[in-house]
C-alpha cells in the first residue's frame, strides 16, 4: 500500500505488479519462489523489485542480477547482497525502538501498548552505503530527502494500512 503509494507519487504512469508466495510459514523460506515471482515480474517489464518475504525475497536479488534489473531489499540494509543491482533496502530500525524502550525502562516511563515508529522517529528508513552509492545520485537523494521531509510534515500523506484495515 505504502509502497505502491510511493511509485504513483514518483510516477503517475508507472505499473505496480504485485504477487504472493503464499500464506503458510514456507512462504517466507522459500528463494526458488522468490525468484521464480521476480523472473515473471520482469517478464511482464518490472525493472525494479520490492521483495517483502523474508528469506523467500532472497531469490529476488539472483533474478535482479541475472535479468540486470534493480532490487530494494527490505527489513535491514540488504545492499551488499548483490551489489549494483540493490538500489536500497528499506530498512525496519528495531534499534531503535529497542534503544528507546531500554531508555523508558531505565526511567520507569516504559510506555505498554502498541507503538508505532515511522520517519519521524526513525524507525524506518532507506539504506545508502558503499553498495549502492553509484546507483543513487545526488539530485535523486535530495529528492528523496524532500520527499521524506514532506511525509513527516504531512504535505505527502501515505496510506496506513492499520488505520485502513480497521476501518478507520
Amino acid at each position: 500500500m505504502g509502497y505502491e503509494a510511493g511509485v504513483m507519487h514518483v510516477n503517475k504512469s508507472a505499473k505496480v505488479i504485485s504477487n504472493f508466495a503464499g500464506v503458510t510459514g514456507e512462504a517466507w523460506n522459500n528463494p526458488p519462489k522468490g525468484k521464480e515471482l521476480a523472473l515473471a515480474q520482469i517478464s511482464q517489464g518490472a525493472d525494479v523489485i520490492f521483495a517483502a518475504a523474508g528469506a523467500t525475497g532472497m531469490g529476488l536479488f539472483d533474478a535482479a542480477e541475472e535479468k540486470k534489473v534493480l532490487a530494494i531489499g527490505v527489513d535491514s540494509n540488504q545492499n551488499w547482497v548483490k551489489p549494483g543491482f540493490v538500489l536500497t533496502s528499506m530498512m525496519k530500525r528495531v534499534d531503535v525502538a529497542v534503544l528507546k524502550s531500554i531508555e523508558e525502562a531505565k526511567d520507569g516511563k516504559l510506555a505498554i501498548g502498541v507503538i508505532r515508529y515511522g520517519l519521524a522517529s526513525e524507525g524506518v528508513g532507506y539504506a545508502l552505503d558503499e553498495h549502492n552509492a553509484k546507483l543513487l545520485d545526488k539530485d535523486t537523494i535530495a529528492k528523496v530527502d524532500a520527499m521524506k521531509a514532506d511525509i513527516i510534515s504531512g504535505k505527502i500523506s501515505v496510506p496506513d494500512y492499520y488505520k485502513k484495515s480497521n476501518g478507520k
